[in-house]
């Protein structure tokens, strides 16, 4: 299998026999259906078992939270009381830049959600204060809706409050996974939850329990182990914190999610294909769920991802469509009896779905539908589809009787409006700063450290280098104000502490000296503290595909830094910001102690802590790896039986050593793809698959500035004649939204700022150049797709014709064979952009997933050189 051994996985956790820690069997005919409940404790809050033991079926899961009968009866007859448009429009969940609070009212909204960058208003520093005006706005039009139930707000509070200006951000779940600690978890969980309430929301889409077994996944950080015990323990404690150890009515909604496998898919790809096999779902990916929905997590979201592998004969595809999944597995099986909700228009990634319109999804057991923008729309054909026999009233029923039984036992039937609520507008509800800064010092893993270099005296004078030292946007990582984390500074963190201003905290302003580039001689320093590693991205944007885990290749400036730093008579401690385990054989050998930082938060304090000794009585480095490190560059998947560098479970004590040593430092000149060079192209090259893929970054260009306008990070520019803005495609956020006025010439592009590239492989492989494109308005003047060998080297087809055809305002693929530019005079040894679009009259269109893809000039669909003169 290419991924990580399902035996090494499975053996290392699970072993039949010992059937504690929450896992029994009922009683019946035929073969026992294993039931879990709550985990055994330990200093009490849920104990990371030695061993699980091995199920052979989905088992059914004990829930702490249930309903009276009489809580039924209520349900029943409010639902009895509803119309088809109003159970459907508790099933709708629009985003709250597309609905306005008369609309919930007149359309009955169920609940509306904020995605990673919304905030009221579209203010990026909005006040607890305008928060609580919004769901207060929400609330009041639900109340004076005919049906009078309330509508509930989610948001993406995946570690604290994170999208809220001023909150206190906690470390990403890969930091507290090192941290061992399921009491820290859920503290965590309660501290978030006072941070919600503080702004008005009802509902965190947290906790999220993947087990990620390949590091290349973009998301890898907000899994807490690569090992599933871990991820069962916190499972169970993140859940507790948020929602409270009521057994009838609840707090802050948990979700567990992204049910099931997100984190096991081939080659790491968001949203790709899990090909794991019954057992491994039940036993490695499942994990996390017995442990959440045994302390009565009320909600559940669908995951992205496919469950697909012929040769086991399975073939649910993608799992907002799995029947299998949802109803079969999670509702039946497993007894969850509270709301299954989609992802951001997770709908429309189901065959024969839009993001508008899925009978399959709603029939598969998905009750809360999360469709941004295209609500209006999505409702109406619901409703259409419940009259035409398409969708079964019964399947209507059953999902709002879900919702309201959970809106009960959340207290929001018979609760208050948000701004009334405990901790509403508390400013100090948003600050946990001593709770975050003791997570981010159990957070620490100390990997290296030779002559005991740390901790560093108190007295030293140190030289602080790197390009996230005095970074808050590099510290907190993605979902973090916005979406992506990135466009932040520190400004946007007013009561946040850098690292570099915590070593200037424990040893005093004039004992540190900073240098972010390292052009300070260290000579005459005690010590030189390098903090390196990583900068922000989410879902999609933080995949590495075919690209190695080589640290360098990724952040060759921060290696360039190290160079001018070490060797020269003066200890260097490297402190490496990131969100997963990269391989960084360079990095240590330049440097005398190493510390995993991971994704801290807020309060870079912690990590100061215990870099300087005695600052107070903390225990010193305690962290263990909750992942396994890579000790070559492609290695991945990786796990404790793949020989790797450092094995999960690999930590350091503050006065002890390790034994490194000098690490081999080849890699691989191409990534782990194997192209480049003549031969034959057999993998696709990505240009910008939801954002740019390095090396290639995208541009504009026009009289304003032919030399180019990278566009920023959040992916606009604009020029007279020009504008990107991002919009959805395929997934949120994923195209270039790209509008010509028709006032001049303009062009977007993507191209390799370092020079050009062998491509020949490309046309041998009979190529095309392949584009996802959503024409809002056709060409008015002549428009060409062209590539460049360095201009002015370059080739280009005439593409009027083919935008101008396409169905506007529809999604179309574009594929145009490399031959075209090939036999336009485009020199393929020597390509630095692989996609421009260009016209000098009024154009629209959004591009996205822009690749060249080998064979694909082959494809009944491509289009040919002779179409494109």
């Amino acid at each position: 299998m290419s991924r990580r051994h399902l035996s090494a996985a499975v053996a290392a956790v699970l072993a039949a026999g010992l059937v504690t820690g929450g896992a029994t069997a009922a009683p019946g005919p035929g073969p026992r259906q294993p039931v879990v409940g709550e985990p055994r404790t330990e200093h009490g809050c849920a104990r990371i078992e030695d061993r699980l033991p091995e199920l052979s079926q989905w088992p059914r899961v004990d829930s702490r939270v249930d309903s009276t009968p009489a809580d039924e009866r209520r349900i029943r007859g409010i639902l009895d009381g509803m119309t088809l448009a109003e159970k459907v429009g508790q099933m709708t969940q629009p985003e709250i830049a597309a609905i306005t609070p008369d609309e919930v009212r007149e359309y009955g909204i169920g609940s509306v959600l904020n995605g990673g960058g919304s905030w009221p208003g579209r203010d990026k520093h909005a006040a607890p204060e305008a928060w609580l005006a919004l769901a207060d706005a929400y609330w009041d039009a639900s109340r004076a809706s005919r049906t009078r139930v309330p509508v509930i707000w989610g948001i993406d509070a995946v570690h604290g409050n994170n999208n809220v200006y001023g909150a206190t951000i906690f470390p990403h779940n890969i930091g507290l996974g090192a941290a061992h600690d399921p009491c820290l978890v859920r503290d965590i969980g309660e501290a978030t939850a006072e941070q919600i309430r503080a702004t008005g929301q009802d509902w965190a889409f947290a906790p999220t329990l993947a087990v990620p077994l390949d590091d290349r996944w973009g998301r890898t950080y907000e899994g807490f182990s690569e090992d599933p015990r871990i991820t069962r323990a916190y499972g169970y404690e993140a859940t507790i914190g948020l929602q409270g150890k009521g057994k009838r009515r609840v707090g802050v909604l948990a979700t567990a999610k992204h049910f099931i496998g997100d984190g096991g898919t081939i080659g790491g790809k968001d949203q790709g294909v899990n090909p794991s096999s019954e057992a491994e779902m039940i036993n490695v990916h499942g994990q996390g769920y017995y442990g959440a929905l045994a302390a009565g997590a009320q909600t559940v979201m669908v995951s992205f991802n496919s469950w697909t592998n012929e040769e086991l004969g399975i073939d649910e595809g993608k799992l907002h469509g799995s029947r299998l999944a949802v109803n079969d597995i999670l509702k039946g099986k497993m007894g969850f009896d509270g709301l299954v909700v989609s992802d951001w228009n997770g709908i429309g990634q189901v065959p024969g779905c839009t993001n508008a319109s899925c009978p399959q999804a709603i029939n598969a057991g998905i009750d809360v539908v999360m469709v941004p923008n295209d609500w209006k729309a999505f409702i109406a054909n619901t409703i259409a589809q419940v009259e035409d026999g398409r969708i079964p009233m019964s399947r209507i029923d059953d999902a709002v009787t879900r919702i309201l039984r959970v809106k009960l036992r959340a207290g929001v039937l018979d609760g208050e409006k948000p701004s009334r609520r405990h901790h509403a507008g508390s400013a100090d509800a948003l600050e946990a700063r001593e709770l975050a800064r003791e997570a981010v010092r159990k957070s620490q893993v100390l990997l290296k450290n030779d002559n005991r270099v740390l901790p560093l005296s108190p007295r030293s004078k140190v030289l602080v280098v790197g390009k996230s030292a005095d970074s808050l946007q590099n510290q907190t990582g993605g979902w973090t104000l916005t979406w992506q984390g990135t466009g932040n500074t520190n400004a946007d963190f007013p009561h946040g502490t850098t690292i570099l201003g915590g070593l200037k905290e424990v040893l005093g302003e004039r004992n540190v000296v900073f240098s972010e580039n390292g052009d300070v001689d260290p000579t005459g320093f005690d010590a030189v503290v390098a903090v390196i590693g990583e900068t922000p991205y989410a879902e999609g944007v933080g995949d590495l595909g075919k690209r190695s885990l080589e640290a360098a290749k990724l952040y060759p400036n921060d290696l360039a830094v190290l160079d001018k730093v070490s060797g020269k008579g003066t200890p260097v401690v490297t402190v490496y910001v990131s969100g997963r385990p990269l391989h960084v054989n360079k990095e240590l050998n330049r440097s005398d102690a190493f510390v995993a930082a991971w994704l801290p938060g807020t309060e870079g304090g912690g990590v100061a802590d215990l870099l300087v000794r005695g600052r107070h009585a903390y225990p010193g480095y305690t962290g263990k790896l909750s992942f396994s490190w890579p000790r070559s560059a492609c290695q991945t998947p990786l796990d404790a039986g793949g020989d790797p560098l450092f094995k999960a479970g690999y930590g350091l004590k503050s006065r002890q050593t390790g034994n490194v040593g000098v690490l081999d430092e080849t890699s691989p000149e191409f990534g782990c793809s194997g192209n480049g060079g003549g031969g034959t192209a057999t993998e696709d090259l990505e240009l910008h698959v939801r954002t740019d893929v390095a090396p290639y970054r995208s541009y504009i260009g026009s009289p304003d500035n032919w030399g180019g306008t990278e566009l920023g990070p959040d992916g606009e520019a604009a020029h007279g004649s020009i504008t990107v803005v991002p919009a959805d495609v395929n997934v949120q956020g994923d195209a270039m939204k790209t509008t010509w006025t028709g006032t001049g010439p303009g062009q977007v592009y993507l191209q390799n700022p370092a020079g050009g590239t062998d491509l020949r492989g490309y046309l041998n492989a009979d190529a095309a150049l392949v584009f996802d494109v959503i024409v809002h308005q056709a060409p008015a003047a002549r428009t060409v797709v062209s590539t460049h060998c360095q201009y002015p080297c370059f080739a280009e087809v005439d593409a009027t014709g083919l935008f101008g055809g396409l169905p506007a305002g529809a999604k179309s693929t574009v594929k145009i064979p490399i031959s075209c530019f090939a036999q336009g005079g485009l020199d393929l040894e020597n390509v630095n952009t692989p996609f421009l679009v260009y016209t000098e009259g009024a154009f629209q269109a959004s591009f996205a997933n822009v690749r060249w893809v080998p064979k694909a000039a082959s494809d009944p669909d491509a289009k040919t050189c002779a179409e494109l003169t």
